[in-house]
């Protein structure tokens, strides 16, 4: 797709500073927009209140700017969607397509582990019986909503979505959606309110993105969300996976593995222009 219908984004979460690995996607995503003469968007996934951080949001408008990287303002912040979400969620309560799980993450895991299909089945649950449930709603305890996978791929049927980039195992075109490899997702949770692959799916099609350019560990997820695409009635982006980058250990470069951050790299004397050289992106002319 070319011209002003095309529209990506970039959507960081301000829960750390941006790395190499960030650069290449950002860069990858607005380069092709560029290319296109289409659109690209900067969206604040700032959903998780127990990380997210102003100072790493500023820090993301900072090396983002560094890098070259223009965008559409304002920009939007999933903090400030909530209502949106919980509609989309009430939707999908109001059709028995998910339930309330009240098992703690260590006894999930521990129900996972003792499954036939060994240690790394998804978790899938069911719901209570109205009883126990509404004596458990009375207790106070805390509980996550959890798609039901069965019911959600019985109502929207067989799916597909379209990769124009690559999957991790190669995988390219027309895909068929396969989501029982994430189980029954939660969609919701009291230390997070609305979880990633909800928002994300009300986003891109808020946003009107067109194309969702990312990275291949991320492949998986649009197994999920476009199936949430289908039962919310939501348009479907193509998508455009791309290669990671890794680090000298080989393994992909991470905030949590402390991947060297952008800001380092500046205040170190490195250029922007060095550093698309070092992960091989060149400027793109526009459409």
């Amino acid at each position: 797709m070319s011209g002003t219908g095309f529209v990506t984004r970039f959507a960081p979460s301000p829960t750390g500073r941006l790395h190499l690995g960030h650069a290449f996607s950002a860069l990858t995503a607005y380069e092709a927009a560029k290319a296109a003469g289409g659109r690209f968007l900067l969206r604040i996934e700032d959903i998780d209140f127990t990380r997210s951080r102003p100072e790493f949001e500023a820090a993301i408008f900072e090396d983002l700017a560094w890098l070259g990287v223009s965008w559409e303002t304002p920009v939007l912040r999933q903090s400030e969607q909530m209502a949106d979400y919980l509609a989309a969620l009430e939707t999908l309560r109001a059709r028995n397509l998910v339930y309330r799980c009240f098992k703690t993450r260590r006894a999930v895991l521990d129900s996972i582990a003792s499954a036939p299909h060994g240690p790394t089945a998804p978790y899938c649950g069911a719901p209570l019986s109205p009883a126990e449930e509404r004596a458990r709603l009375e207790a106070g305890e805390p509980f996550a909503w959890r798609l039901s996978l069965t019911a959600a791929e019985r109502e929207a049927g067989p799916l597909t979505f379209d990769e124009e980039g690559e999957g991790p195992g190669g995988e390219r075109g027309v895909i068929a959606v396969d989501a029982s490899g994430a189980g029954d997702v939660v969609l919701a949770r009291k230390d997070v309110g609305v979880a990633y692959h909800l928002a994300v799916a009300v986003d891109d099609a808020r946003q009107g993105v067109t194309c969702v350019i990312r990275g291949q560990d991320l492949f998986e997820a649009a197994h999920v969300q476009r199936l949430l695409q289908a039962l919310l009635g939501l348009p479907a982006p193509t998508y455009r996976h791309h290669r990671l980058l890794m680090g000298p250990d080989g393994r992909r470069l991470a905030k949590r593995d402390k991947a060297e951050a952008l800001r380092t790299l500046r205040q170190s004397g490195i250029t922007s222009a060095q550093i698309r050289s070092r992960i091989g992106i060149e400027p793109a002319r526009s459409a």
